[in-house]
């Protein structure tokens, strides 16, 4: 897999030669599609999807970049062209951050 990193403008993009596999899964686990990241960034990416993207509930979807399901980020539908499909990453919301179970400066007893 190549990959190439370009920086426009704040955010550095990078772009996959052959894309990276990935999956994409609807909020509540009822969908899910293979797709492959083209381009990726701090803030969003280029993916194309295998299969209709059709009558799916795209508003809010996670973009899955490991079969286990470890590593994913939240996303929303920028823009539909065909199979490619535009996203952004959406934040952490701030109530819901987990605390630390303790600190650098705690020792840890179990």
């Amino acid at each position: 897999m190549s990959m190439e990193a370009e920086n426009k403008g704040s955010s550095e993009q990078v772009m996959f030669e052959s894309g990276f596999k990935a999956r994409i899964m609807g909020i509540d686990g009822t969908w899910w599609r293979e797709c492959y990241i083209e381009v990726i960034s701090q803030t969003g990416a280029k993916i194309t999807v295998q299969g209709s993207v059709e009558n799916l509930k795209l508003n809010e979807f996670f973009l899955m970049l490991s079969a286990v399901g470890n590593a994913h980020r939240k996303c929303e539908l920028v823009y539909v062209k065909g199979d490619e499909i535009g996203v952004r990453f959406l934040e952490k919301t701030q109530g819901k951050r987990r605390r630390q179970a303790f600190s650098e400066n705690e020792e840890f007893t179990p």
